[in-house]
């Protein structure tokens, strides 16, 4: 599968880039809207030529992967049910490596092809616990993932996925649904987070 590499952006901050306060801010962009987009035209045309015929049904992770899910679907040329995960694992910019439910009901897939979309594989702790899960107690004829962002960093559990938007390195990152604290999840690009200064 062919793979984009990520090429920093020497464009213009977005003023939403500093929550202010103790939240920090955005360090440097490292995908802007435009990279970002032009990637997702080529994931949507991969996603729809394997899926041709096919009856499709995508299961989106909240709450990193709605803006993802939302560009991404747009371009799917064909006809897809929509459903939602919500689940966590991180705290603050660390994997706990616990993952918890947030919903009371699965998807109903039973024999149906799933695909996952999330918006980060990083020690692929939730990934893991979602297809397990679905798998034991949804029973879908076949379940693929897509992420956008791969992390390059060791995995606790042995998984990767089936599509992938960009590799980039081992740094906490924020914007385009992706968060710190609840922040940032709607700049329009991804950016490296950084840490307020700490005053004496």
């Amino acid at each position: 599968m062919e793979m984009e590499r990520i090429a920093e952006s020497g464009k213009t901050r977005h003023p939403l880039s500093s929550a202010g306060g103790r939240c920090g801010g955005v360090g440097r962009i490292l995908l802007d809207e435009s990279i970002i987009h032009t990637r997702l035209d080529g994931l949507a045309g991969q996603i729809c030529s394997d899926y041709a015929g096919l009856d499709l049904t995508v299961v989106t992770i909240l709450k990193g992967g709605l803006m993802f899910a939302a560009d991404l679907l747009r371009r799917l040329d064909m006809p897809v049910h929509l459903d939602f995960l919500s689940v966590s694992s991180y705290q603050g910019t660390s994997s706990t490596g616990d993952v918890l439910f947030h919903h009371t009901r699965l998807p109903h897939v039973n024999g149906r092809h799933v695909l996952l979309l999330d918006d980060i594989l990083d020690s692929g702790c939730s990934l893991h616990a979602i297809l397990h899960t679905l798998r034991q107690k949804t029973h879908p004829l076949s379940i693929k993932t897509c992420v956008l962002l791969r992390k390059d960093v060791p995995r606790r559990h042995q998984i990767t996925a089936d599509y992938v938007g960009f590799d980039i390195p081992n740094e906490f990152v924020v914007g385009y649904g992706l968060d710190y604290k609840e922040h940032f999840r709607n700049l329009p690009y991804i950016g490296v987070y950084k840490e307020p200064v700490r005053r004496p």
